[in-house]
């Protein structure tokens, strides 16, 4: 509600510079990866291992992605892979979060839009 009311004070050439920007500042889509980052410890189950006795093996960084309801994938990260992803990652949020502001903009230029029509 107050974005909404921030982008109604603008005006509509700042408006479709604003959504141009914003665009023009997106991450490379190639470089996005939508899932999170787990740090887990594991234990290997030999009995004489220093797991069974309490010292889990790890950290080992596991990618998990929800794909629906109940349904969960993902994969152990190499530690050579580890910023890579965290930079995919925070690539898909900055995606997602830019996105949202560009459909903001875009529902108040329509709206302007619709306004304008019924003013003919």
């Amino acid at each position: 509600m107050k974005a909404s009311r921030e982008l109604n004070r603008l005006s509509t050439l700042a408006l479709r510079q604003r959504r141009q920007g914003l665009a023009k500042l997106l991450p490379p889509i190639e470089e996005t990866l939508r899932g999170s980052l787990v740090k887990r410890y594991l234990t290997c189950g030999n009995p004489g291992c220093k797991c069974a006795r309490g010292q889990r093996h790890g950290p080992v960084w596991y990618l998990s992605v929800t794909l629906g309801p109940g349904r969960t994938t993902g994969g152990i990260v190499a530690a050579e892979q580890l910023a890579q992803v965290r930079g995919w990652i925070g690539n898909f949020y900055k995606v997602k979060e830019d996105l949202e502001k560009i459909s903001a903009i875009n529902r108040e230029l329509l709206r302007r839009a619709r306004q304008q029509a019924r003013k003919r």
